[in-house]
């Protein structure tokens, strides 16, 4: 475990481990074809010094925004430090941001020179949007033809002698949240929040040089940027990288990782295939025979490359208690936590051996939590941010003079200190009997099912809610092959059971197939993955009446 006293900042840490364990590998990137290329701790700070000389040379003004536009890589990292190295704050952009998005962040945070990385399928998509005089920097794996690269760079710069000293209290960072409302927001993070937040979790789960990591989701989210960046940093730990989605099973079998953050989505994938090979019925008779038992869900474990995971983190979205209850199982104890953008992505997590299965957890330590009159959680933390880039307006309504910022989020807190997050503040919607429903937990229930990929609870003005469905590939596959019927029996035995929990004016009045795929290009979900509500409202709601009159439980459109 890291020594608190030696980390003032993540630049601190990474000077720290380039001065301990100079030869011990910190990053391992995949170059294709089974190919990879390890970084030492004094190989990663080499580059990061000579990257830095090179910005210095460029007299850019003290504390300019640099860009960092790129799928995770190892020199993602380097350049975030190289860019912390030189004086200046970093500024990332998720890869799969459209060219309007991409072009208002760059505008918004007025960045002066753009790193680029592996970009591939994505890079013509977001192009458009990167200013034509926006000085560019090639990351090793990004588009050809871009300007300098950072190997040119590295070779002809010296290292710097002196890096930059960086204040706790210092802006790092600005991380753009994906926006599932309006134009994403610049959440302005200090040195010390990114310190304090490693601290934290280190206390949470404590961890060593000896821990294993697979970074891929993506970085530019605060959430992924905290376990893989900043836990690295502050315990000198190995960090593997992903290649691409057909690889990642091997990539994750490459790496064993000791430490593994996922969100709900790669859990269920892990799950359907897992049964698409093993049955469940089967499972469970293996699962009655002890000595069999152990040997299939060691096998089961092994085959996702998760058979060395000691701490194990869910987030950004309730996973069902059904499938925590089948990963624990197996022996792997999914710990759920809960965190925003806002607090760097530490509030709330279950600590191991004290789940609490249907809540986020207790507060992580140095974190205090109250719910107020309206049901909204507020949580104070010593991640929170700074405030919003350019906008004091916002930073004054959602983070009070004494630290306390309003999540959005509703919420109950129990006498044990557990937090059971019950929906959004702004997404309760008023049927047009007057009464309010919270969508949200409606949605979490319908989305465990396999067939279903996202969905989106609705009907603001009508007698009564209904939800809107985008089947997963494979159902998608199904229905086109005839087995559109199959599903909505299935569909209609799932409402009828969803009813029968649900409140007199919170039931459905009915569900709806959708046909349009919703995705990032056509602006339906976020960067992570996430529902745009207000779009997919203003693309469906008009047909509500129509679909009412159908009288029908289950509609194709």
């Amino acid at each position: 475990m890291a020594q608190a006293d030696e980390k003032a900042t993540l630049l601190h840490c990474l000077l720290h481990w380039e001065l301990v364990q100079p030869q011990a590998i910190w990053l391992t990137q995949p170059l294709g074809q089974g190919r990879t290329v390890d970084f030492t701790w004094g190989q990663a700070a080499d580059q990061v010094r000579r990257m830095a000389t090179h910005l210095r040379s460029l007299d850019l003004p003290p504390r300019s925004n640099i860009g960092l536009l790129g799928k995770n890589s190892a020199h993602w990292i380097m350049a975030d430090l190289a860019i912390w190295a030189a004086g200046h704050v970093s500024v990332p952009l998720y890869p799969t941001l459209n060219a309007e998005t991409a072009a208002y962040v760059l505008e918004h945070s007025e960045a002066k020179l753009l790193f680029v990385g592996k970009m591939e399928e994505l890079w013509p998509i977001v192009e458009p949007g990167i200013p034509a005089d926006l000085p560019r920097v090639a990351l090793p794996l990004a588009p050809a033809g871009l300007g300098p690269s950072w190997d040119e760079i590295v070779a002809r710069s010296p290292p710097l002698a002196e890096v930059v000293h960086r204040d706790p209290p210092e802006l790092a960072t600005i991380i753009y949240t994906s926006g599932s409302t309006g134009r994403p927001k610049g959440v302005m993070i200090s040195f010390a929040a990114m310190r304090a937040t490693a601290a934290g979790v280190d206390q949470l789960y404590p961890l060593t040089t000896s821990d294993r990591m697979l970074s891929y989701l993506p970085l530019a989210h605060a959430a992924e940027r905290v376990f893989v960046e900043t836990l690295s940093l502050y315990n000198g730990f190995r960090v593997y990288f992903a290649w691409s989605l057909p690889t990642f099973l091997e990539d994750l079998r490459r790496a064993r990782p000791t430490l593994f953050f996922s969100v709900p989505r790669l859990w269920t994938k892990f799950y359907q295939g897992i049964c698409d090979k093993l049955p469940p019925q089967k499972q469970r008779r293996l699962f009655r025979i002890p000595l069999v038992s152990r040997i299939v869900k060691r096998k089961i474990l092994r085959q996702l490359g998760l058979q060395d995971v000691r701490v194990a983190v869910t987030g950004s979205a309730p996973l069902s208690p059904q499938l925590i209850g089948w990963y624990r199982e197996l022996g792997l104890e999914l710990l759920e936590g809960y965190a925003m953008s806002e607090n760097f992505a530490y509030s709330h997590g279950n600590r191991p051996g004290q789940v609490r299965v249907g809540t986020v957890g207790t507060v992580a330590p140095g974190v205090d939590c109250r719910i107020d009159d309206n049901g909204e959680i507020l949580v104070r933390s010593p991640g929170n941010m700074m405030g919003y880039y350019k906008d004091p307006e916002k930073t004054a309504a959602d983070l009070s003079a004494d630290g306390w910022f309003r999540t959005g989020d509703m919420g109950q807190i129990d006498a044990a200190g557990y937090l059971k997050i019950t929906g959004r503040v702004k997404e309760l919607f008023k049927t047009a009997k007057g009464k309010y429903v919270a969508p949200v937990p409606i949605e979490n229930q319908l989305a465990n099912h396999p067939a279903i990929e996202a969905v989106c609870v609705t009907g603001s003005g009508q007698p009564q809610p209904f939800a809107l469905l985008l089947l997963s590939p494979e159902a998608r596959a199904q229905a086109d092959a005839g087995g559109r019927e199959t599903l909505t029996t299935e569909f209609r035995s799932l409402l009828g059971d969803l009813n029968g929990r649900l409140e007199d004016h919170e039931q459905l009045d009915y569900l709806v197939v959708v046909a349009e795929p919703w995705t990032m290009d056509n602006g339906f979900l976020t960067p992570t993955m996430k529902i745009r509500r207000n779009v997919i409202e203003q693309r469906y709601l008009g047909q509500a009446e129509t679909w009412a009159s159908a009288r029908n439980e289950v509609l194709w459109s």
